[in-house]
């Protein structure tokens, strides 16, 4: 039987900025109609990578061919020309046009050469997107789709422009599982089609499920290609992180000591009448399907919101006062799961931004001890590991599972008690996630308590002592320690209509 002919085929690709080789002989094949992982940690370089696929940036060396044709990519244009398409992470669509408005953008459909055919453009826009997800209206403003949706619209446009190679930055990063288990189906279709699929996602359990081969980077270079089928997860994350990640079992250090309850916190239909309690040392899980009212109570406990009604006790001494002024006074801090817009100030350094809720000490009279500061930066982000140990680097410039380090540095700085993470490892490549998890149950074995919220339904049971179950907004479950299992989680997350 004849092997399927190579659709891209990278050659030896080298890309330099200033003091930093970001690809360095980089290779990689992709066939026809294949579903091919790209793999490694961040900073590794896949994003460098697809970027020089897009044509976004020029190689120093190397050459990129597609179907036996080297290209000659001099901008996003001639990439798209050539047949390559690339869906981003934080996808680059325009909120207030149609679907098909954003699927022809830069290309529109015109009548006599000079007018938008808007009808035209629907029509296009419908026969595309009808065998990816008919339910799309193409005259629908795109901000009123659900991401998972976005995406397809995504797809959708790639298509009407004949792409022959789709890349995937992270495509389910906001998607739940359903959600995922439907764009798994269609890439699956248009891989039938021919279509070949880059997808580069740090979700190793996704990864197995969808591709079929992977290639590995790190640090810029090609460690390996792999056939998925003939190798275990654990084989590819060390070749991803260049070691053995050990396996880690689950350790409690959960007290019986009560420091915070929470009683009949409301919040309109968001959060209705929900009510725990934390114990010092916890690692308290809270899991449910995205939008139920999981992200809404955690900004109640950490004065973002403000409640209709319902209580919140700290230490024994109710939290009278609403606002993060008052939550962060009283030790508590959130770690938000929009790591780029609500977490950080992207172009302060990250001593700076771990100063934010600790300037009445680092500033006692107005100006900032500049020394102590950093001082404490330097000794509090030694022991949690950043890398690299640069504390006047802007934060932006921090990979995200560095950034995620830089906040959690914030509340240790702030003496912080009650720590509450959202989804603490989206985006994060999975060597950092396995160090934010050893953070997490070091700073628990401290005596301080934890929530953390996730829609990884292994992370929570890696992680959580006991878990809350969220189901439209109520707690509809409580599981011990014994009881949790992925199929005990979902059975309570579902609603009862949809469970039946």
């Amino acid at each position: 039987m004849a092997e399927t002919p190579l659709r891209l085929n990278v050659e030896h690709v080298t890309k330099t900025f200033p003091g930093v080789k970001a690809l360095s002989d980089m290779s990689l094949r992709v066939r026809a109609g294949e579903i091919h992982a790209l793999l490694g940690e961040n900073g590794a370089g896949k994003s460098t990578l697809l970027r020089t696929l897009s044509g976004v940036l020029k190689p120093d060396s190397g050459a990129v061919a597609v179907d036996g044709e080297t290209l000659t990519l001099r901008g996003p244009l001639d990439a798209r020309r050539a047949g390559v398409a690339m869906i981003h992470q934080e996808l680059q669509q325009v909120p207030e046009l149609t679907v098909a408005q954003n699927m022809f953008l830069g290309h529109p459909l015109r009548k006599g050469g000079i007018f938008v055919d808007r009808a035209a453009q629907e029509a296009a826009a419908a026969k595309a997107l009808a065998p990816l997800d008919p339910a799309i209206r193409p005259d629908a403003p795109i901000k009123t789709l659900k991401v998972a949706q976005r995406q397809i619209v995504e797809i959708g446009r790639a298509l009407l422009e004949n792409a022959r190679i789709i890349a995937m930055d992270e495509p389910t990063s906001s998607l739940t599982p359903s959600e995922f288990e439907r764009l798994a189906v269609v890439i699956a279709n248009l891989a039938a089609q021919g279509v070949s699929i880059i997808y580069v996602s740090h979700k190793m359990d996704e990864v197995f499920k969808v591709c079929s081969r992977a290639t590995v980077m790190r640090d810029g270079q090609l460690v390996g290609e792999v056939d998925l089928k003939q190798t275990t997860e654990r084989a590819v994350v060390a070749m991803m992180v260049g070691r053995e990640l050990a396996v880690a079992h689950h350790r409690s250090s959960a007290t019986p000591e009560i420091v915070l309850a929470v009683d009949k916190l409301t919040s309109g239909a968001k959060v209705v009448e929900a009510s725990f309690e934390l114990r010092r040392g916890e690692v308290l899980g809270v899991a449910g399907l995205i939008g139920a009212g999981r992200t809404e109570l955690l900004r109640l406990i950490a004065g973002a919101d403000r409640p209709t009604s319902g209580s919140i006790t700290v230490n024994g001494k109710p939290l009278t006062r609403h606002g993060a002024r008052a939550a962060i006074a009283a030790g508590i801090g959130l770690v938000p799961e929009e790591r780029k817009r609500d977490g950080i100030i992207p172009q302060r350094s990250i001593a700076n931004n771990i100063a934010l809720p600790s300037m009445p000490r680092f500033a006692p009279h107005g100006l900032i001890r500049r020394r102590a500061l950093r001082q404490e930066a330097t000794k509090i982000l030694q022991n949690i590991n950043l890398r690299p140990l640069q504390i006047d680097r802007p934060i932006r410039l921090f990979s995200g599972g560095n950034q995620q380090k830089g906040i959690i540095a914030r509340w240790i700085a702030a003496g912080t008690q009650i720590l509450l993470f959202d989804e603490p490892t989206r985006g994060i490549d999975i060597g950092a996630k396995a160090e934010i998890y050893t953070l997490i149950e070091r700073l628990a074995a401290q005596g301080k308590s934890i929530v953390v919220v996730s829609s990884e339904l292994p992370e929570i049971i890696r992680l959580a002592d006991r878990v809350l179950v969220m189901r439209q907004g109520r707690i509809a479950a409580e599981l011990q320690r014994e009881e949790l299992s992925e199929q005990a989680i979902v059975a309570h997350a579902v609603p009862q209509s949809s469970a039946n």
